[in-house]
């Protein structure tokens, strides 16, 4: 139907008869000429219609925005000339235009930046901005490089089950029921982990998968029913010959799709040091705040609220020093306490550093009366306190301390403009294997049940489970998880010790996961290996806070796909097919 696209045409193609097909950006009516603006996914050419051209400018009266048209003409140089336009030297003097689909009157001009939710419902307008074309394209040359780079190494692309097992924590998994087998039901992936270790243990050595993934997980801003990741596994290796490996790629991917130089090799931090410096296991190395431990100074106290979290081996006090941030209104320093209260603070002790030379003074804090001169002084040393700062305070549980502490920082950041415009990578890494959940009882994994602890001992995993540290890792960028990984459990008796610390008994495992641990008793290797977040590097490389930016057909928050009105209800018949009865929701 056309010969060129509409942002690619340029001065080479001038005096040259072309076919255009696209969308009306605008149109612009005079007496004896019209001027349209047309659109494609290249771009934006600008057509001249002459009266002399009769039929085609009486159809220019007829034309709208979004019209779908398709024209024909000759370029020429463009008398004004736009540097704005990649097309701005030329312009296409219409001969003929064919009007394809008339467009009808739109929820919102493209141009415009309408609420979210108007986005979702009529997407396929959104993806049609110029923004999001970027966006999407960008998104391409991410994926098409992984897999340029992976191919020429020698991975392997193997495709693994989208119906599949369910899994332990099966209260997260999207069911699918079987209409053969009543009353038993597949599970949708939350990952290919089992199989890609099986593939390991079959001798493909190295694979990937640029993978769809599903998780019914609680709803979040920023997370997804349904994503990308790129999985990835090694036969035959150690940490470092995986972190080594995905490390080079990256950084080829990052320079090759947005010319980003991440430089090398990544620093490394381990999950304690990056939750007592940072608060968080994912640390933006782009803001420089830290959190500082002041226990040794306030154990002495008569404050129990810093005295007894100070003596208590599970607890924590810290602060955090706020630079200039004595400025900030009380109004604003008890939305820093609500703020915290998300992440778990029961509220927020602070102290305002008017000036440090007049000593107490000098200090504006309610809680500086309960804190005798050596605790002020070894808290204002410890924190580097200085005029105009501003120190905000955690005391009780240590994991509750350094969450809060740790969202304040970023916030604190952001509010300031205290983030370096810098790209700032790093493995964390040592991460403990087990956490305990209170609630249920029992421990967790921190990872999955999968990963392999750094004592390959089974009676020194059970007899010190709490203090246990795994063998996985993680790659963090400016705050953001991208890729996670470990190396594996590749014995029969360690998995099962593993299964057996997180309450899962024998008869369940066997149930569940009876195929793993007869592969491994059959000379399964050493394997490892990590999976990175497709959407998550896009909207990095985009420039953009959302995964939505970067996906064609997201779901909300909520997890609805506001375009298709999905999930909806499914007629009796078909549920019967399925053996499948619906409880109705108990009316509130």
């Amino acid at each position: 139907m056309r010969s060129h696209y509409c942002g690619l045409i340029d001065e080479a193609l001038i005096d040259q008869t072309v076919t255009l097909c696209g969308w009306v950006d605008s149109v612009r009516l005079q007496s004896h000429v019209a001027f349209v603006d047309l659109r494609d996914h290249e771009g934006i050419v600008q057509i001249v219609i002459e009266r002399e051209s009769r039929e085609a400018f009486a159809q220019a009266g007829e034309l709208g925005y979004e019209c779908c048209l398709r024209l024909e003409g000759k370029v020429r140089r463009r008398i004004a000339a736009n540097d704005k336009l990649r097309t701005g030297q030329v312009e296409i003097l219409c001969e003929r235009i064919e009007i394809l689909n008339k467009a009808e009157g739109l929820p919102f001009a493209l141009h415009e930046n309408p609420a979210e939710e108007t986005r979702l419902k009529y997407r396929y307008l959104d993806l049609r901005t110029a923004d999001m074309q970027r966006k999407m394209r960008l998104r391409t040359r991410l994926v098409s490089a992984l897999r340029h780079y992976l191919d020429g190494r020698g991975f392997q692309d193997i495709e693994t089950p989208i119906l599949t097992k369910a899994t332990p924590e099966g209260a997260r998994d999207y069911l699918v029921p079987s209409r053969v087998h009543a009353g038993e039901f597949y599970a949708l992936p939350q990952s290919p982990q089992l199989f890609k270790q099986l593939l390991m243990v079959a001798g493909f050595d190295r694979y990937y998968q640029i993978a769809r993934c599903f998780r019914d997980e609680d709803l979040r801003a920023d997370r997804q029913p349904e994503f990308t990741q790129l999985d990835m596994e090694f036969a035959f290796v150690g940490e470092r010959d995986v972190q080594d490996a995905v490390e080079a790629m990256i950084r080829h991917v990052f320079k090759e799709v947005s010319d980003v130089d991440l430089g090398g090799p990544f620093p490394r931090m381990t999950y304690a040091e990056a939750m007592t410096r940072y608060g968080s296991d994912k640390p933006d190395l782009r803001i420089a705040l830290e959190l500082v431990d002041i226990a040794e100074h306030v154990r002495h106290v008569e404050f129990k609220v810093f005295s007894g979290p100070a003596n208590d081996a599970a607890g924590r006090v810290a602060v955090l020093r706020v630079p200039g941030g004595a400025a900030f209104t009380r109004k604003q320093i008890d939305e820093l306490g609500v703020y915290a209260a998300k992440y778990g603070a029961k509220g927020l002790a602070w102290l305002r550093v008017d000036d440090l030379a007049q000593g107490r003074e000098g200090i504006n804090s309610p809680v500086a009366k309960f804190l005798d001169d050596a605790a002020l002084d070894g808290v204002l040393k410890a924190s580097a306190a200085q005029s105009g700062d501003l120190l905000l305070f955690g005391a009780g549980p240590w994991k509750t301390v350094s969450d809060f502490l740790g969202a304040l920082r970023i916030k604190v950041a952001r509010d300031l403009g205290l983030v370096e415009n810098a790209w700032k990578p790093l493995w964390v890494v040592d991460f403990p294997m087990f956490e305990f959940d209170a609630e249920e009882g029992r421990f967790v994994a921190l990872h999955h049940p999968f990963t392999a602890p750094k004592n390959d001992d089974v009676a020194d995993l059970k007899a010190n489970a709490v203090n246990s540290v795994s063998r996985g890792y993680d790659m963090v960028l400016n705050g953001n998880e991208i890729g996670g990984g470990s190396i594996r459990i590749h014995r029969t008796d360690m998995q099962s010790a593993v299964f057996e610390l997180l309450g899962i008994g024998a008869e369940e495992a066997n149930a569940k996961f009876g195929f793993l641990l007869e592969a491994l008793r059959f000379g399964a290797p050493p394997h490892g290996g990590i999976a990175f977040g497709i959407d998550r590097i896009a909207a990095l490389m985009a420039g953009t806070e959302s995964i939505r930016d970067v996906i064609a057909f997201p779901k909300t928050a909520s997890a609805q796909d506001l375009m298709t009105a999905a999930p909806s209800t499914v007629p009796a018949r078909q549920l019967a097919e399925l053996h499948v009865a619906v409880i109705e929701p108990a009316s509130v």
